[in-house]
């Protein structure tokens, strides 16, 4: 197989990964089968999730344990409502945001479906900035969490892993840039390869080579809460 034909390969291996959580990797962890959505009796706040596989939880052993999971195990009293779609890019975010509703904080949680397919530089900056826009008219907290370093998924080699690692930089840069014009909040995830926890700890990425595993939701979630005023925003639903 020639070199061209392998970076081909390991490509669309990526895009499969992305859009219907198989796995080429050793067995791990199962996807999650379904979204974590709560809807209590008496629910003080609203909490909207949109986004990609990541907003599923894709990686985790269950729902519990994905990042919709943790926020509702520490929130009882909180609605969490999750439109999350596997393969989304933030495009399709965006028409996830179009159902009315009300809500006290939207979390969006997308971006590496548009680095890895290659979403060009100004669609995106306009996808990312509608996106933003839109979820303001939602609800008063917009917290955005793009995808981190794609570039460091251990089934990625050179020179496919250096270029994603640039497009990832090029995504949060324009999250960033956003989220400013929007007042949104940005959690950012992306590290450079000798400083990722997801390289330097194994555990945290599930079977599949490239989504979180129930102990990398629970790192995003402790980088949720400590990047972020969700804890506060979230208190009252206790």
């Amino acid at each position: 197989m020639s070199a061209r034909a392998s970076v081909a390969w390991v490509l669309a291996l990526v895009v499969l990964l992305l859009a219907g959580g198989c796995s080429a990797a050793p067995p791990g962890p199962a996807p999650a089968a379904a979204a974590h959505q709560q809807t209590p009796e008496a629910p003080t706040l609203r909490l909207l999730i949109v986004g990609d596989s990541t907003a599923v939880g894709t990686g985790a052993s269950s729902p519990a344990q994905s990042l919709a999971g943790h926020i509702g195990r520490e929130h009882p009293r909180l609605l969490i409502e999750n439109r999350g779609r596997t393969g989304a890019r933030f495009a399709d975010v965006l028409a996830q945001l179009a159902p009315a509703g009300r809500f006290d904080v939207v979390l969006i949680l997308a971006g590496g479906n548009d680095v890895i397919r290659r979403t060009p530089h100004d669609e995106l900056a306009r996808a990312i900035d509608a996106t933003l826009a839109q979820a303001a008219t939602l609800a008063p907290a917009v917290i955005v969490m793009p995808a981190g370093n794609v570039g460091n998924a251990r089934l990625l080699f050179a020179p496919l892993s250096g270029w994603m690692t640039q497009r990832s930089r090029e995504l949060q840069a324009l999250v960033r840039a956003a989220a400013l014009r929007h007042g949104a909040a940005q959690v950012d995830l992306f590290r450079e390869r000798d400083r990722d926890p997801f390289v330097l700890q194994p555990e945290l990425t599930a079977g599949d080579g490239l989504h979180p595993s129930d102990a990398g939701y629970r790192l995003w979630h402790a980088e949720l809460l400590a990047q972020t005023d969700l804890g506060r925003l979230l208190a009252p639903a206790r």
